[in-house]
């Protein structure tokens, strides 16, 4: 399955900081997602990183020199401008930012980017009183305002041994911003889909409570994918240890009643609700303000049930549901497709090992309000996800 970025085309602006071997690593990442990548480096990137170390990359001819004879962009840059789909300039320093707000042309980095129509991410690193001056912060404001996005920089230790803003962000952030970029015209433009993961923790008193082995990786792999086809990523997600995706909208929950009132919510303004999350069906009724102590050899708690999410959420938007089985797979994701009105059921079978929790994995079956059956092979997480979408965007 083709993903967002195979066969784009990336124009990869690296300018001379230390921060240039971050540059190495999303060539990289961009190459493995199938991108065609063209680097430019700038004089001051050369003196960091060699034209080869991109090349054996990417395996594309790097830019360094306006008026090199032998690079096939060297009668015209714009050439390059032309066919990209995206420039990204990672790392950015303070003098590349300045040329920019100025539209300056002057290397062949500045020449594409004055060239390009094509959306423009920077990256800025630098250090923190570089990035705190006036100047610099008067040039990205005037870069935003002409449409540039620019991601970053993060806080934290400077080559200079400062602590402060000015950290190129990392190669996986970026990532994230560049692909939200390019699906950002996608079949799911327009839309707004309200995803759900994680397992909820129901409190049995202020140190303990009932949850599952839900990782959150299905509902984050789907708020990846959906963000990556254009659409507008509402994630409501219990505490996971992973990482909010890019260019999403996450709201973090506890509980199954917090969820239920966060998904009730957003879903008023929605088109798609996937509830991927795992949502405790039972809370405790009484939980105790203390923590228990260990005293007796039992102990009762008393549970109640929780709402259920998709029964109560509106019922004029597409609906897609999850069902964690471990016997009966097939039957009981039809009972719940029935029972919650839904129009898409995800059935997975929690014993098989590349399906389970907390495996990067899965296989599913996806189950439709006509019960028709299609079986999944194993596939990564992203991957069901945009079979799912594919579904989706078929009911839209």
């Amino acid at each position: 399955m083709k993903g967002p970025l195979t066969d784009k085309r990336i124009v990869l602006g690296v300018t001379g900081s230390i921060a240039c071997y971050k540059a190495v690593d999303l060539a990289s990442k961009l190459v493995q997602a199938g991108a065609v990548v063209d680097t430019i480096l700038s004089y001051g990137a050369t003196q960091f990183v060699t034209a080869l170390t991109f090349r054996s990359i990417t395996h594309r001819p790097v830019v360094t020199d306006t008026f090199d004879v032998t690079s096939e962009f060297s009668v015209e840059h714009v050439a390059l401008a032309h066919t990209a789909d995206l420039m990204v300039v990672a790392p950015a320093t303070v003098h590349t930012i300045a040329k920019l707000a100025l539209g300056l042309a002057d290397d062949p980095l500045t020449t594409t980017a004055v060239a390009t129509t094509a959306p423009i991410i920077i990256a800025p690193a630098m250090d923190a009183n570089m990035y705190d001056n006036p100047a610099t912060q008067n040039n990205i404001s005037t870069l935003i305002k002409r449409g540039i996005t620019v991601c970053g920089p993060a806080p934290g230790r400077l080559a200079s041994g400062l602590m402060g803003m000015g950290r190129l962000i990392e190669p996986t952030e970026l990532l994230g911003h560049i692909t939200g970029i390019i699906g950002s015209q996608g079949d799911l433009a327009g839309k707004t889909i309200v995803i759900s993961a994680g397992g909820t923790q129901e409190p049995i008193d202020p140190v303990r409570v009932i949850t599952n082995h839900s990782s959150g990786k299905m509902g984050y792999a789907l708020a990846e994918a959906a963000r990556d086809r254009g659409a507008k990523v509402i994630l409501i997600t219990a505490p996971t240890a992973l990482a909010a995706p890019i260019s999403t909208d996450v709201i973090h929950v506890k509980t199954a009643q917090e969820m239920c009132d966060a998904v009730l919510t957003e879903s008023k303004k929605a088109d798609v609700l996937i509830m991927a999350a795992a949502v405790a069906d039972y809370k405790p009724v009484n939980p105790a303000d203390q923590k228990i102590k260990k005293s007796e050899d039992h102990l009762n708690i008393e549970l109640t049930k929780t709402v259920d999410i998709l029964e109560a959420s509106p019922s004029n938007i597409i609906k897609v549901g999850f069902s964690a089985e471990s016997e009966n797979l097939i039957a009981n994701a039809k009972s719940k497709v029935i029972k919650k009105s839904l129009d898409l059921i995800v059935a997975n079978d929690i014993t098989d090992p590349d399906s389970g929790f907390g495996v990067d994995t899965n296989k599913v079956v996806l189950i439709d309000r006509d019960h028709h059956i299609d079986a999944l092979p194993v596939m990564s997480k992203y991957q069901v996800s945009q079979h799912i979408l594919d579904r989706v965007s078929s009911l839209l």
